[in-house]
């Protein structure tokens, strides 16, 4: 049920489109037979699902408890995933491991509502006594998400009625009326959570609540700070020393940059979003608007990666933008590709695709690896022996290189990655009314009631490795209705063909529409050029002074060490060089890769001195032919240097 009060696009739902074959399928075999079994073993191991028995056993972490204080979350994005699969593969087996969890998530439910692994075993006396830290509602956000693709994927009621009553207990706490408590989750997710249960449902409450907990945070007096001294603590204390940490330093009506932890930072955003498109809410439009100008000029890599700093996960300030030392974490490029998936619905426009774009196949990708059982938490863009992104939580790689591990103990990436892939489908289409917007382009069918009519579209590419796109319809009858195609901002050049005559079509806010009757077996072929291109950074960026990465397409390139051998950051590709991209068959099953001439300039002997003088020795410029492939498939092979930026000449 979606009632929202702005006539706007919806996605075209999950169960509508299928994925048979091409890019996207392959990934998402891997994420159904690897990643999915591989979490939840993982899960298993420690011991997440046993957590569910309530066992009063069970010890204190020897771990930072908070980390403990969030298992639940992993639990509700597993089982996201899971129905996002079962949609579009069923699996009896897979179904089954899904019901006897759920069995146990309703039986640790408490009669009043309450549902947490944690509390009611470790710390039963501080149920909700810190939302700024302690994650109870961030757990609730999760499991919600997690009950209402369940329910939608089986028809199955149990999880869907569980997290209601836990909606309804936290209803009954928390909001405006008296007696309720003025709180809000101090790791936002829970907002856009009660939305999707809200549209599910069609009970307003939950609405209501997301709306209150958007325009209650930052408050005067502030929340947590009240809270804070009822807990005996000193407000002043709180560690992170600010409340831009978690988007609470003043309400988000008057928020014009986006601020701290860069993964609430987004799912903030998303909530705001879902919250102003079902009421209808301008004001709440335009400040997004701004807070999308701000990261997405100021504060976003171009990978789509979000979070420059260890300290606070997430932003610093305008243009600051290390590369070996970014954290630019997994889940902020997914939190971002949903926070501009969510904008386009609310905004109609393809920028935000374009973003939601460059996060899924860079950002979001590049967190797991081909075959699919091991994660990036941090994804930097320079990797050199003993530099590591990720050095917060030091002590998991097992050799000088960063790569990629089986699980970490704060495990929020990968069934975050896992559900984003499971569900790519409902990313792919939007339909308002007649008209068709196609965002992504992938081989899949789309199933679509045009006017009452039953329409199919076949989407035929190889796409992100070439520009052709072919769309072929299917009617019982001539149908009239629109088809908006994407321009990528990548783009510059592209073509449209209707049965093979060549249509002169200008952009509308990034979508060429077509207009007609269509017919069954019309096809309409899109042609997007894709040149490689040397991508400038602003001049602020200091970091990248002088360099150039490397995009053809979507993707976004790198140079890696077993290529092109170490000290890659005394590689120079002239601007004379002559880029030229192929398709290199046994690469990974086969994906295009990117070559050119460069220089290797070093002085021109190997010798112990830390600094020579440049009057007294040369240089040597050895020239070499490189290769660059993907970001996002990167320290897939044996471990060694990686370089998203180059020196230009």
């Amino acid at each position: 049920m979606n009632t929202n009060a702005f006539n706007h696009p919806r996605p075209i739902p999950l169960d509508q489109v299928r994925i048979e074959k091409g890019f996207w399928e392959e990934r998402q075999t891997v994420n159904r037979e690897t990643t999915i079994p591989a979490i939840y073993n993982k899960m298993e191991e420690t011991g997440r699902i046993k957590a569910w028995t309530l066992d009063p056993s069970r010890k204190p972490p020897s771990y930072h408890s908070v980390v403990h204080m969030f298992w639940d979350s992993d639990t509700g994005k597993w089982l996201e995933s899971v129905a996002y699969s079962l949609t579009t593969h069923p699996d009896e087996a897979l179904q089954k491991i899904a019901d006897e969890l759920i069995d146990m998530i309703e039986k640790a439910q408490f009669e009043d509502g309450y549902l947490n692994t944690y509390f009611p075993v470790l710390e039963p006396e501080n149920q909700w006594k810190n939302l700024r830290d302690w994650h109870e509602m961030y757990n609730a956000g999760h499991l919600i998400e997690g009950a209402v693709a369940y329910f939608q994927a089986t028809g199955k009621r149990k999880m869907l009625d569980v997290l209601s009553r836990f909606a309804d207990h936290i209803d009954e706490r928390f909001g405006p009326d008296e007696g309720k408590k003025r709180g809000y989750p101090g790791h936002p997710e829970l907002e856009l959570a009660l939305v999707k249960l809200y549209r599910e449902t069609g009970e307003k409450r939950y609405l209501d609540l997301a709306t209150y907990f958007v325009d209650e945070r930052g408050q005067d007096p502030n929340y947590f700070d009240i809270e804070a001294a009822e807990r005996g603590d000193n407000p002043e204390d709180f560690w992170a020393q600010t409340y831009n940490y978690c988007q609470a330093h003043e309400p988000i009506r008057d928020q014009d940059t986006a601020t701290g932890h860069a993964v609430r930072a987004c799912y903030l955003y998303a909530g705001v979003a879902d919250v102003a498109l079902e009421n209808g809410d301008e004001e709440l439009l335009n400040v997004l608007r701004n807070l999308w100008a701000d990261l997405t000029q100021h504060q976003m890599y171009v990978t789509g990666g979000l979070g420059p700093a260890h300290s606070n996960e997430g932003f610093t300030f305008a243009y600051d933008m290390p590369t070996e030392t970014a954290y630019a974490e997994t889940c902020a490029a997914i939190s971002l590709a949903f926070w501009g998936h969510r904008m386009f619905h609310l905004d109609p426009d393809s920028r935000y695709i374009d973003i939601m774009e460059r996060a899924i196949y860079n950002g979001s990708l590049s967190g797991v690896s081909v075959e699919g059982d091991t994660f990036f938490y941090a994804n930097p863009l320079a990797s050199y022996p003993n530099v590591d992104p990720y050095s917060k939580w030091s002590g998991i790689n097992t050799d000088e290189h960063y790569r990629r591990s089986e699980w970490f103990y704060c495990p929020c990436c990968p069934p975050n990655l896992s559900r984003l892939v499971s569900s790519i489908g409902e990313y792919s289409y939007s339909q308002l009314g007649e008209r068709v917007y196609a965002h992504l382009y992938h081989d899949n069918s789309v199933s679509l009631d045009l006017n009452g009519q039953a329409v199919e579209l076949t989407q035929v590419t190889q796409y992100p490795w070439d520009g052709t796109v072919q769309f072929t319809v299917k009617a019982d009858s001539p149908t009239a209705f629109e088809l908006a195609l994407r321009i990528p901002d990548w783009c510059h050049t592209y073509g449209v063909s209707i049965n093979g005559e060549a249509q002169s079509l200008t952009p509308e806010k990034g979508y060429v529409v077509i207009a007609r009757e269509w017919v069954s077996g019309d096809v309409v072929e899109l042609t997007l050029a894709m040149p490689v291109e040397r991508v400038l950074p602003h001049p602020n960026v200091r970091q990248a002074a002088g360099q150039v990465a490397l995009q053809r397409g979507p993707l976004v390139y790198c140079l890696e060490g077993v290529d092109n051998g170490e000290r890659l950051a005394n590689v120079v590709i002239p601007e004379s060089s002559d880029l030229t991209a192929h398709l290199e068959a046994d690469l990974f099953k086969g994906v295009v890769v990117i070559t050119g001439e460069a220089l290797r300039i070093e002085p021109q002997r190997e010798d112990e001195s830390l600094y020579r003088h440049r009057s007294q020795e040369g240089l040597s410029e050895e020239s070499f032919t490189f290769k660059a492939i993907p970001y996002y498939l990167w320290a897939n092979r044996e471990p060694g240097e990686m370089r998203v930026w180059v020196r230009s000449s």
